[in-house]
């Protein structure tokens, strides 16, 4: 208490000093004093200033002791908004650790919805004794499940009125719900991530926003109550010098030094280049991408022709067909609107006359508020950037295409009286999922092009999860629909994904760290197609996580606090500045490099477009696998450029032994975007095969990933270059079984010229899975795939009945091989994991013993040693 009350002081007087009027006092609004220091204070322009140049040593002069590391002025964050969980391959039944329920995650957000369903404390003990925090809530009571808290004061509770708070924290750690839905769509259990971890709310968004001097108390409270992970799926466009001008990177700082990860949305400012938000290196920044899910609605017109768009639409105009006008035409001239300030129907800016029972077709996103208040029957929307993802109305409405848009403006204006009807939406699988939708926040990095951000991409679009009662289901004006559980998009979405991910890898492996968490999610992530993503790693990171492989991933790149010092030091970050962070003496070298920040992905900028380029980059990885291992470098790199790894070989012999390498990176760049990867491979388990897309050149760094190319990428880039891959031969078993089929007055040229083909494929899909063979990706779509693609890749063959029962029956026999190989697949990897659990609990057995002999030593000695003395005193 005396601390915190010098701490105190000492700001007072600080503030005083700077005070241009030392008549008029200054008051410190928010005082930040039990994680680090810091206060909130009204300041002019001048003020701030001469804040921002005290530095430590006219501190000292004053009296108060302390320097001051920045000075940033009070800004607002931006909130960054089932089947997904399945979708990553993290089901329901999902092997699970004891200690979940101790498991902490902090949610700083707009609050809780405490009723909810997903957030029932039935069954569970009290809170871990680690945790630190108070119940601040007058209309409700903290339940044994979740620790509530709150930062502001002009609402004391922590209950969400907003809904977004909500979404985010039942999705990290919900209760499983079943029957769970939004206006029927999207049924199916709803659950978190880590499903019995506690919850702790930090309520810092209201009405206005969420204000910085809110989330930095949020970050001081969180760390002080002592949770294991923060969530944060809010955000800002970031600046030039955003380490320590941004509440997030500050907080997060501080978190990583009390052991607590942080994991922050991308920001939904895609698909922009270098869009990407919250870019800390000692933080996780997630992507979004969808699932095999999507919302489909269409438009009928009265010339018949259908159009398809996205929407969650539950209104059922039962095919009638209303009048249908342009909102260019009907602009509302009373209130002061012509054509070209109506066409994206803001608020006040229809006719009622005009609109009222007719489906109106708006250019922008915002005409939904406006349609509905002047009566319209229906709502057409035009655009691109939310064309995959599926929003929520107050009355029957489509999101088009903008190329389909400008098709009914133009049947519009071709007829006397245009007429159309808006059907309800239909849910269909997605087979291209997962896809990184056009909002998600993209790189590179503009703070430190070294570091490749984001980090991972986890399911945030079209995501059903729990919802407050205070909050209407869309965020249009006069919808007060309100529902237990609603579908939301955007990487606020995302980002709980990975917290609730790294609450379970936490509740494996209490000890540890941020940086290793990150690491294992990072390395075991699934790749992501840069076919369907151009922007590559620039769109995914490492790709999508997959939580089950995170928790066993053999190497993994750890990072301290010392590590991140040294990597502000190699940014130009005075010592002066970092002392006052750290509290510690620092000293920068003048060979700190930000490159050799032990990160689990390398970037390296090229001077200019298609221009020679040379680096290296120093890694250090530490073995969590099995005790005795050898792994051996594989180096994938496009023409043009040079990859060595030094050593190419690491051999480890016990379980927690650090082995450090470097990377090199010589020639030149052939597109705007290059990557490569480097593969650690162990040869004991399965084939570590990366992606190769294309940026100013990363190189991603993934261990334990499944490396086969997914079939229908095969076949789309079969279909682009018109011909067949590569093939690798043919076998006397298929050539047998292709005469058969050719009996019975099958053309047997036709016939083979089809068969082979297909024999072809399969093999060329096998030799791409390495020492995976027969692992494809999408087996499900296999005989479907093989039916309708044949004919693309050998365009003169045109397979007759007979045939094209032989190769379906053919195709159905190898799914059901590749079927059965994948549930051999999953008991072997069960197999595994247990055994290297077993391994590890023997090596922690061993090294307790080889710490009690040592015990046990030390206290024989002293016993001699004693016994000495009473000898030579004798």
């Amino acid at each position: 208490m005396d601390d915190e009350v010098s701490s105190l002081a000492r700001h007072q007087n600080m503030l005083k000093e700077v005070a241009s009027s030392k008549q008029e006092s200054k008051s410190i609004l928010k005082h930040y004093k039990r994680s680090f220091s810091g206060f909130v204070a009204d300041l002019t322009e001048e003020e701030a200033n001469k804040m921002a140049d005290l530095t430590e040593e006219e501190a000292n002069k004053m009296a108060v002791h302390e320097g001051v590391v920045s000075v940033f002025p009070n800004e607002k964050k931006q909130v960054l908004t089932t089947k997904s969980w399945d979708f990553i391959g993290f089901p329901i039944n999902v092997e699970r650790a004891q200690p979940e329920s101790d498991i902490i995650i902090g949610v700083i957000d707009h609050g809780i919805w405490p009723e909810s369903q997903s957030f029932n404390d039935i069954g569970l003990s009290s809170p871990p004794s680690k945790w630190k925090g108070t119940c601040q809530a007058f209309d409700f009571n903290c339940n044994n499940y979740r620790g509530e808290d709150f930062t502001k004061k002009n609402i004391a509770s922590p209950r969400d009125s907003n809904g977004h708070g909500t979404h985010t924290a039942s999705i990290a750690a919900g209760n499983p719900v079943s029957m769970a839905n939004m206006l029927g769509f999207g049924g199916g259990t709803a659950r978190g991530g880590a499903s019995s971890a506690r919850i702790a709310v930090y309520k810092v968004c209201w009405s206005d926003g969420c204000d910085d001097m809110d989330i930095l108390a949020a970050f001081d409270d969180a760390i002080a109550d002592g949770v294991d992970i923060i969530s944060f799926s809010l955000g800002r466009k970031i600046t030039a010098d955003t380490h320590f001008s941004d509440a997030l990177s500050i907080g997060a700082f501080h978190a990583m030094k009390n052991g607590i990860l942080t994991v922050c949305a991308a920001g939904n400012s895609g698909p922009n280049h270098a869009s990407v938000m919250n870019v800390a290196p000692w933080a996780i920044s997630v992507a979004a991408s969808t699932l095999d899910r999507k919302f489909v609605t269409q438009v009928k017109l009265g010339n018949n022709k259908f159009f398809e768009g996205t929407s969650l639409n539950n209104f059922d105009l039962k095919g009638e067909l209303y009048p249908l006008i342009y909102s260019r035409d009907a602009p509302n001239k009373e209130a002061g609107f012509d054509g070209d300030s109506s066409r994206n129907c803001p608020i006040n800016s229809l006719d009622e006359k005009l609109v009222k029972g007719k489906i109106v077709l708006c250019e922008g996103n915002e005409g939904a508020s406006e349609a509905f208040r002047v009566g319209a029957a229906g709502l057409l929307i035009q655009g691109t950037k939310y064309i995959n993802v599926a929003y929520s109305f107050p009355l029957p409405a489509c999101y088009l295409h903008t190329n389909d848009a400008t098709k009914i403006r133009k049947y519009i204006h071709s007829k006397r009286t245009p007429t159309a009807t808006i059907f309800k939406t239909n849910e269909l699988r997605d087979t291209l999922a997962p896809e990184v939708p056009s909002f998600s926040g993209r790189g590179p990095n503009n703070v430190t092009l070294e570091i490749l951000k984001p980090d991972l991409t986890a399911p945030g679009v079209d995501i059903i999860a729990s919802w407050s009662l205070l909050s209407p289901i869309s965020e249009y004006f006069g919808d007060n629909r309100t529902l237990e559980f609603n579908i939301m998009s955007g990487t606020s979405m995302s980002c709980p994904h990975v917290s609730g991910a790294a609450g379970y890898i936490k509740s494996f492996h209490p000890t540890w760290s941020p940086a290793v968490i990150r690491s294992a999610l990072m390395t075991t992530a699934k790749q992501m197609s840069p076919t369907y993503n151009q922007d590559a790693e620039f769109a995914y990171g490492a790709g999508q996580i997959d939580p089950v492989k995170a928790v066993n991933p053999d190497l993994v790149y750890d990072a301290t606090e010392i590590d991140y010092i040294t990597f502000l030091c190699g940014l130009g970050y005075s010592q002066s500045v970092l002392q006052l962070i750290t509290e510690d003496d620092i000293i920068c070298f003048d060979t700190a490099s930000a490159r050799d920040l032990n990160y689990p992905s390398f970037a390296l900028k090229a001077p200019r477009p298609k221009h020679r380029l040379s680096g290296s980059f120093k890694r250090t990885v530490t073995n969590v696998g099995l005790p005795m291992s050898i792994y051996r470098a594989i180096v994938t790199v496009p023409k043009g450029l040079t990859v060595s790894v030094n050593p190419s070989v690491l051999s480890f012999t016990s379980l927690g032994e650090k082995k450090t390498y470097v990377l090199t990176i010589e020639g030149k760049l052939k597109k705007s975007i290059n990557s490569a990867s480097l593969v650690w491979d162990d040869g004991n388990f399965q084939e570590k095969l990366v992606w190769l897309p294309e940026h100013n050149f990363q190189i991603k760094n993934i261990f334990n990933t499944k490396g086969s190319m997914r079939l229908s990428d095969m076949l789309m880039q079969a279909r682009k270059k018109r011909k067949c891959p590569t093939w690798m031969g043919e076998t006397e078993a298929f050539q047998g079984k292709l005469q058969q089929a050719s009996k019975g007055g099958e053309s047997s040229s036709s016939c083979s010229q089809v068969v082979n083909a297909e024999t072809r494929l399969d093999m060329w899909v096998q030799s791409v899975g390495g020492k995976n063979k027969g692992r494809i990706y999408g087996t499900r779509d296999r005989s479907s795939l093989y039916r309708t693609s044949v004919t693309s890749l050998v365009p003169d063959s045109r397979p007759s009945r007979g045939c094209a029962n032989f190769l379906s029956q053919q195709s159905n026999e190898i799914a059901a091989q590749i079927a059965a190989f994948e549930e051999r697949e999953k008991a072997a990897e069960h197999e595994a994991r247990e055994v290297r659990e077993e391994l590890r609990k023997v090596e922690q057995r061993r090294q307790e013993e080889v710490q009690q002999t040592e015990q046990h030593t030390t206290e024989l000695q002293m016993q001699l040693a004693t016994l000495a003395k009473s000898v030579a005193s004798i």
